[in-house]
């Protein structure tokens, strides 16, 4: 799932700015023009996650594009629950300061 949705954002990118390929529009309520720049930038983040922790990249996209429960995740990866939860609380607070370049504990 997190490939399609990336792979669309980057392609809507490029036909905003003049590509003369055809292609297969999703639902543009789920992916409007924003949002795909948002996945393009979570999915470079991720790959960024993914070489400092696969466990944690893992985690995030087995919540966040699988749909998974922690304990799903905990079994998926081998892990305990404890662990998955660490792993996806480090994870969302490091994204979002790596997709927003400000440290969390920092006031808006």
């Amino acid at each position: 799932m997190r490939q399609i949705l990336v792979d669309h954002a980057r392609a809507h990118g490029y036909h905003k700015r003049g590509d003369d390929q055809h292609l297969e529009q999703l639902d543009e309520a789920a992916l409007s023009a924003k949002r795909s720049q948002q996945f393009v930038a979570l999915d470079d983040a991720l790959k960024c996650l993914a070489s400092i922790s696969k466990r944690k990249s893992d985690v995030v996209e087995l919540r966040f594009f699988g749909g998974l429960s922690v304990e799903e995740t905990a079994e998926a990866l081998g892990v305990s629950r404890l662990t998955v939860i660490r792993d996806w609380n480090f994870s969302r607070a490091w994204l979002l300061t790596e997709m927003g370049g400000r440290n969390p504990k920092e006031p808006a």
